[in-house]
């Protein structure tokens, strides 16, 4: 609105139009009376019990806000599904074929898609290519689902974020054994090729040669129809944020994180210490900027976890991958920060601002705070190589965890020392 000289101008109401925020991407702000949860499925290496917290803890949310809540989970054997959390509980498959007929049977206003890992992301993705949401009128809370599709997709993801000058570690994305050749000896050896839209690093590997890169070609587009081919950056600390925003662009980080094994090693396999040790003042502020920078020109409602690369001799940082869903990591920085990620996620998908949200933990602060810890967290995975013969006892980009520790120490050494306790019965 623009004031002319010679108008009489209201000083307050000019300060107000000055001020006043209007959010460029307009959020329904309608909040639905009964909502659709993609559940976290079956346990596999590399979702377990995290995808089953996020998804109990946004029931818990959505209850609070007087919301029916439909639940569609394969697996009893979980805590979401038990007596007395979700009003309604299906145990079919999250495969698109069942879960229309839910939507057909149930007419949910609202979806979450963001709280059943990979999983429950993937078959979201589908039932929105095949037009299934739209048939039945049921809006996708959060996260935009073309934001999802774009971190996904690597090609797309690497010119969204070249788009606000930011890097991401050079790559290709492929679709045939002789294509990933081809791009290796663009890109030079040694490479890191992965499978896209997969979880737990399965079908990935690092390739010196032709010879090994055909092996894990082979291996990985069985997996998926997408492979990347990625420049190895082999040696480079690997840094996690997750991040928080809410439908009226506030944003905050929640947590940093720093895995002890370079980069290579997937962060399930890895050693992971919270806040991170090794970052200098300036590097985490400049990590920390480039988060927030990422997850507003997403557009993400919710919950976003970001990782990095960075050059230990340099000043220098690739983006290797961004989550817009709930993730491993998620569930490890809400129990390191006492700060409920996926409760305080499954508010904001209903479009509540973040400054409306308490925070469950202490009770007296709003959502909208960064947590600053003075202690040391560090999360050690644990293998059961005894029940998987035959399996490489190697650690490298693929997840062979089957569980993990977490241990809260006043430095570093302690927090260290009572983890591995923990995870070794025979470390006294």
């Amino acid at each position: 609105k623009q004031f002319s000289l010679t108008d009489t101008v209201n000083i307050r109401e000019m300060i107000l139009t000055k001020l006043m925020y209007i959010p460029n991407v307009p959020y329904d702000m309608s909040i639905p009376k009964k909502v659709l949860i993609i559940g976290s499925g079956g346990l596999s290496i590399g979702q377990a019990g995290e995808f089953d917290y996020s998804g109990s803890q946004a029931i818990k949310a959505l209850q609070e806000e007087n919301i029916q809540t439909v639940l569609i989970n394969p697996n009893i054997a979980t805590v979401q599904t038990s007596k007395g959390l979700a009003d309604k509980v299906y145990f079919l498959p999250l495969v698109p074929e069942y879960v229309e007929q839910v939507i057909r049977a149930e007419r949910p206003g609202g979806v979450l898609l963001t709280f059943g890992g990979q999983t429950g992301l993937n078959c979201g993705v589908e039932l929105q290519r095949a037009g299934v949401f739209d048939k039945y009128g049921v809006r996708i809370l959060g996260t935009p689902i073309d934001a999802i599709i774009d971190t996904e997709d690597r090609k797309i993801f690497s010119e969204r974020i070249s788009e606000i000058g930011e890097k991401v570690a050079p790559s290709c994305a492929v679709y045939s054994v002789q294509e990933a050749l081809d791009a290796a000896e663009k890109l030079g050896y040694p490479v890191m090729a992965r499978a896209a839209f997969s979880l737990g690093g399965l079908g990935s590997g690092f390739a010196d040669n032709k010879e090994e890169l055909k092996t894990l070609a082979l291996q990985a587009l069985a997996h998926s129809s997408q492979l990347i081919i990625d420049k190895s950056l082999k040696g480079w600390k690997e840094v996690e944020y997750e991040v928080v925003r809410d439908a009226y662009d506030n944003c905050i980080t929640v947590c940093n994180m720093e895995n002890v094994d370079p980069l290579g090693i997937h962060t399930g396999e890895s050693i992971v210490v919270a806040p991170s040790q090794t970052l200098s003042n300036r590097e985490y502020n400049l990590l920390r900027t480039t988060a927030v920078n990422v997850i507003r020109h997403f557009g993400v409602v919710g919950e976003c976890n970001i990782q990095y690369a960075v050059n230990p001799y340099a000043e220098e940082y690739y983006i290797i991958e961004v989550n817009a869903r709930l993730s491993r990591s998620s569930a490890l920085a809400s129990k390191a920060t006492g700060y409920p990620l996926a409760y305080v996620a499954a508010k904001l998908a209903l479009g509540i601002p973040l400054s409306k949200i308490k925070n469950s933990v202490t009770g007296v602060t709003t959502a909208c705070f960064e947590p600053s810890l003075d202690y040391c967290v560090v999360k050690i995975p644990r293998w059961d190589l005894s029940k998987f013969s035959r399996v490489s006892t190697k650690i490298g980009s693929s997840m062979k965890s089957v569980g993990e520790v977490m241990a809260i120490g006043r430095k570093f050494e302690e927090a260290f020392q009572k983890a591995l306790r923990m995870v070794d019965e025979n470390v006294i």
